[in-house]
């Protein structure tokens, strides 16, 4: 299995690549910004003494920017003319500031011009994100 730095269309990928790695630093304002550009105005996203009243160390990532950061990767990797057709991901351990998520992948299928992305994003508790991601090319004459 091989790292591919960028895939540039369907005929390019190979059931077992891996995507380069993405390291992202888990701040304070990185997850109360985005909870409140993905207007989720849950306090557990962005009011740390409420989070900790409900049971939370802290205030965490809301799933709608778990699930940008994770569309991010794919299309990192597979380029400008890729577009992502599902993202299919299941929450774990929870994005806490001062951490940092890893994000991998690989791919584990390819049919019919689609093409399915595992990605594991992982914090310093465990599994936050693991699921796939579907992930489709135009035809050549199209580009």
């Amino acid at each position: 299995m091989t790292t591919t730095v960028g895939a540039t269309g369907y005929e390019t990928v190979t059931i077992g690549d891996r995507l380069p790695e993405l390291v992202i630093p888990l701040t304070r304002t990185l997850i109360v910004a985005t909870a409140l550009a993905t207007r989720d105005f849950q306090d557990v996203h962005h009011d740390p003494a409420l989070a900790v009243e409900r049971g939370s160390a802290d205030v965490f990532m809301n799933i709608l920017t778990t699930n940008g950061l994770v569309g991010r990767f794919v299309t990192d990797w597979a380029g400008p003319h890729a577009s992502l057709r599902r993202i299919a991901v299941r929450l774990g351990a929870p994005n806490y500031p001062g951490d940092e998520m890893t994000l991998t992948g690989e791919v584990v299928a390819k049919d019919d011009g689609l093409v399915t992305v595992k990605i594991r994003g992982v914090n310093s508790l465990g599994d936050h994100a693991t699921g796939t991601v579907d992930v489709a090319w135009p035809a050549r004459g199209d580009l």
